[in-house]
């Protein structure tokens, strides 16, 4: 069985976010430290969706609102 983890802190996916926007490539982080290098392209993707410079997905506040409505739904069936 595969291992799992908790989740990484806000403070530590933004701290990657902001080296890949420094000029750090998401190979070389993830060789340095923990989450692959297919994890940080998708926290860089989420904080420019969260941002508004990328529009091919939802944002995190809508992501948050759907589970909401999504549950609430459940509950009312």
């Amino acid at each position: 069985m595969p291992k799992t983890r908790p989740p990484y802190s806000t403070v530590f996916r933004q701290q990657m976010v902001d080296l890949v926007h420094a000029g750090r490539r998401p190979e070389d982080l993830a060789k340095e430290f923990e989450p692959t290098a297919q994890t940080i392209y998708n926290w860089v993707a989420q904080a420019e969706r969260d941002a508004g410079t990328r529009h091919d997905g939802l944002t995190s506040a809508e992501r948050q609102e759907l589970t909401r409505l999504r549950r609430e739904n459940r509950q009312l069936k």
